[in-house]
């Protein structure tokens, strides 16, 4: 099974998902003026052991002007910020620069080339961590304060985003973060057929998010191959592929609940048998559906579809649902 860092630094070793990720969310300028033709993978072999030790990190190169601009990608997946992760930051910028030096990648007039670091998160709760090493200080008595370390950090915060904002960027990066917003029991063959089209003439980006929905956002309940696969022909590319991604999301959520029935119905009854009398055997089969309604609904699903599964009440589901929220 692959893990939810790897799947997401294997999205972001694509040349198009960096792309979109400066296009549509460094709202700066200076964006418009970089040659994407450009952009190059730095691999493990070109960075220093102490950066390699950074698994989840990506980083990427790109003309800007006659120069090249340096981008280091950190991908967080905790399910809330880092407090100091600006003097993380720091210190892996530091290291960069030190490999760089090593290695005499420097500009024409001998200088460090800049360094743009993003940290790319995508937990529960919103980022509230300074962005600045220099705001994680002390404050320090007059000229002092000029000795201090100056560094930020661009902070893009999947969770920050309204779905109407993602909607209106029209790229692969904004329909990633739409799908890291909807449950898997939400997921509309709109926001599919997108996907799908975008990535259609693009056979490495293909296999990147073959591996995420696969292994990652439907944790092996679902292949989407096939899918993939019909788009590549002309007549799916209408009325066909549509009516192809309505029907294979009906099927894999058919089986997905069929599954989840049988899990929790299983699992109460082991849970009863473990008991060995008969009131243990109805509070077994009690606690096994409660215990796979919780997971469920931490998996996103609708009370809806909880309760048809575990065979529990709307109103105990729904005590379920406001007890995990508190």
């Amino acid at each position: 099974m692959v893990d939810y860092d790897h799947g997401y630094k294997l999205l972001f070793s694509s040349p198009e998902m960096i792309r979109d990720l400066l296009l549509g969310f460094v709202r700066e300028d200076w964006v418009s003026r970089l040659d994407f033709n450009s952009l190059e993978k730095m691999s493990s072999s070109h960075v220093s052991d102490d950066l390699r030790e950074r698994h989840d990190d990506v980083i990427w190169r790109v003309r800007f002007a006659d120069e090249w601009l340096y981008l280091y990608i950190l991908l967080e997946f905790q399910s809330t910020d880092a407090h100091f992760m600006a003097v993380r930051v720091l210190s892996y910028v530091g290291l960069l620069y030190q490999e760089l030096v090593r290695a005499k990648q420097l500009t024409r007039t001998g200088k460090l080339p800049p360094v743009l670091p993003i940290v790319l998160y995508n937990g529960e709760n919103r980022w509230k961590a300074a962005t600045e090493v220099f705001d994680l200080i002390e404050n320090i008595p007059g000229s002092l304060a000029r000795f201090s370390p100056r560094l930020r950090y661009l902070l893009i915060d999947e969770g920050a985003y309204a779905h109407e904002e993602l909607e209106s960027l029209k790229n692969v990066v904004a329909a990633l973060f739409q799908l890291e917003k909807t449950p898997e029991s939400e997921l509309t063959k709109e926001l599919m057929i997108r996907l799908i089209k975008w990535i259609s003439d693009n056979k490495e980006l293909q296999r990147a998010f073959k591996v995420y929905l696969n292994r990652v956002y439907f944790r092996g309940k679902a292949d989407v191959s096939e899918l993939m696969l019909q788009a590549k022909t002309p007549d799916e590319e209408g009325a066909m592929l549509e009516k192809n991604v309505d029907r294979w999301i009906e099927e894999w959520k058919r089986e997905g609940w069929a599954k989840g029935r049988a899990e929790g119905r299983a699992e109460g009854r082991a849970e009863g048998r473990a008991e060995g009398r008969a009131e243990g055997r109805a509070e077994g089969l009690d606690e096994g559906r409660i215990r796979m309604a919780k997971k469920m609904l931490a998996a996103g699903m609708l009370v809806s579809i909880v309760v048809e599964i575990t065979e529990l009440t709307e109103e105990e589901v729904q005590k379920l649902k406001e007890d995990a929220a508190h």
